[in-house]
């Protein structure tokens, strides 16, 4: 089956790596990794944080990539660029199915979304949000130089607000 919104959402690639739209088939996986990192989720719950971040690209122009290993096919996690809707700076968000960690995955696939938000969007400045317990996405962050700003609240938990501004990638 396509998707009626499948072309406007570009394609990247890296090295190693494919971002595209997801796909209904992608879905199981994506289930999986959402009951199994973000309880209490459930299927139900799975499939409407799926289907919402599919639909950002129909409503904003930006949203979230399946990543798919180039040489292989696999689905190695997601990344996204997207807006939340009471922001005006865009964020970055990954993830890497438990399978494929440690692989640098993460850090590729969300450089790639930095490179678009930045290079295709020319957006000013991106933000990522990360819980302060998950050391290995504020490394990735810090990886893309972005660098902690303050403390934020996502759905009535701290996170960190972690950015950075376009102008910086001239200064390195």
């Amino acid at each position: 089956m396509t998707s009626a919104f499948t072309v406007a959402v570009p394609r990247l690639q890296t090295e190693r790596l494919m971002l595209r739209e997801y796909r209904r088939d992608d879905f199981d996986l994506f289930a999986a990794h959402c009951m199994t990192h973000f309880p209490p989720a459930d299927r139900d719950t799975a499939w409407r944080v799926f289907s919402s971040h599919a639909g950002l690209w129909l409503l904003q122009g930006a949203g979230w990539w399946a990543v798919e290993e180039r040489q292989s096919g696999r689905l190695v996690g997601n990344v996204g660029a997207f807006f939340r809707e009471e922001s005006a700076v865009m964020e970055l968000g990954w993830n890497t199915y438990s399978a494929f960690r440690g692989q640098g995955f993460a850090n590729e696939a969300a450089a790639a979304a930095l490179a678009y938000a930045f290079e295709m969007r020319h957006e000013p400045k991106v933000r990522a949000l990360i819980a302060p317990d998950n050391g290995s996405s504020i490394r990735v962050a810090e990886r893309l130089g972005l660098r902690y700003e303050a403390q934020a609240e996502v759905y009535g938990k701290a996170v960190g607000n972690y950015t950075r501004e376009r102008r910086a990638l001239k200064q390195e």
